[in-house]
């Protein structure tokens, strides 16, 4: 169920093809069809921003690095800290 509303004003040729693509797409409404779009967007945006891509030569070097490496010295910690707060994982 809906909790909150959003209001737009679109171009009618826009509305016109986004009713159409529902449609197509056997959709009961335009809203499910742009409450889907923007599902959709937003989850890759957000692991777009939320995720790190890395090479396989590199990874194995910061495993390595993780492996052999000290106990973590201040400037670790402070970041680890600032990670936590920012809510960053």
């Amino acid at each position: 169920m809906a909790a909150t509303r959003i209001d737009m004003r679109i171009d009618p040729s826009i509305k016109a093809a986004a009713e159409k693509a529902a449609a197509l797409q056997g959709m009961k409404s335009l809203t499910e069809y742009v409450v889907r779009l923007i599902e959709k967007d937003a989850n890759q945006v957000i692991q777009a921003y939320e995720s790190i891509t890395l090479k396989d030569d590199v990874f194995d070097r910061f495993i390595t690095a993780c492996e052999v490496a000290n106990k973590p010295n201040r400037k670790l910690r402070e970041a680890l800290k600032y990670a936590e707060e920012q809510n960053i994982r």
